[in-house]
């Protein structure tokens, strides 16, 4: 189909040019039939100076519109990974243009989901993230799939979060118990120290106790000694008085 479109524009454009040899008319007609077998799109051949005196004649050249539509069509929503970093490269810089809205977030310990609206375009981003780190882009022109997949994306965070945020509650309580661990190690110190020093004292007092024990054995024999000892003078004293008032009368007790 396009070999016979090729091939009636050519005889057409060999029509309106009379004036033309019919050598190179046929070269440029051989030159056409070769590029179309090429798997190309034909280019005239002819000398310029030969295509100038063509009236309204113009070289032809390569249609590049597909792959010029091709470039700028936007990537699907679950295309490959390497158009979903391409995704992530272009969500990133739109944020730092501020072109988006945020129109939802989930947060779940470190993982996030985010839905993002691009007016210009009418374009939801929606993203997976880690530690404010891009995961996953995926573009939509869907509002509906959009929210879908932010849906499904905050279900995942909710999932990948389990684990993380176990281990920030068995971190909590590792960190509780050696709060109480150390604690408890203080308080058996002090009263270490306590009891050291209630030993070191009750040595103390069980020396002073012996000392003041003997001093008191001591004292209390010298105590009977000094008692005999005052028992013999008093009853020296007495001999004595009886002996000087001997032979005196004896006074009279009171009626």
């Amino acid at each position: 189909m396009e070999y016979s479109l090729i091939m009636r524009r050519v005889m057409l454009l060999a029509a309106s040019c009379a004036p033309l040899q019919h050598g190179d008319l046929a070269r440029a007609a051989q030159s056409a039939e070769a590029a179309l077998i090429a798997g190309m799109r034909p280019v005239m051949s002819a000398p310029s100076s030969d295509l100038a005196e063509l009236p309204g004649a113009q070289a032809v050249k390569p249609d590049t519109t597909n792959a010029s539509n091709a470039a700028n069509t936007p990537s699907a929503p679950d295309a490959p990974a390497n158009d979903a970093q391409g995704n992530v490269a272009e969500l990133m810089q739109m944020i730092h243009d501020a072109k988006l809205s945020e129109l939802r977030t989930t947060y779940n310990g470190s993982y996030g989901a985010s839905l993002f609206f691009y007016p210009q375009q009418v374009t939801y981003y929606v993203a997976l993230f880690q530690s404010k780190h891009f995961w996953r882009v995926i573009k939509s022109e869907n509002m509906d799939r959009a929210e879908a997949i932010y849906a499904d994306f905050a279900q995942q965070t909710a999932q990948l979060s389990e684990v993380e945020i176990r281990r920030v509650g068995l971190q909590a309580q590792k960190a509780y118990i050696e709060d109480i661990i150390a604690m408890s190690q203080d308080h058996a110190k002090r009263l270490q120290v306590d009891l050291d020093i209630a030993r070191t004292q009750q040595a103390k007092v069980n020396d002073y106790q012996r000392q003041t024990l003997g001093e008191a054995v001591t004292l209390h024999a010298e105590k009977e000694k000094a008692q005999a000892q005052l028992r013999q003078v008093q009853s020296e004293i007495m001999q004595l008085q009886r002996q000087t008032e001997s032979g005196l009368p004896v006074s009279k007790q009171p009626q």
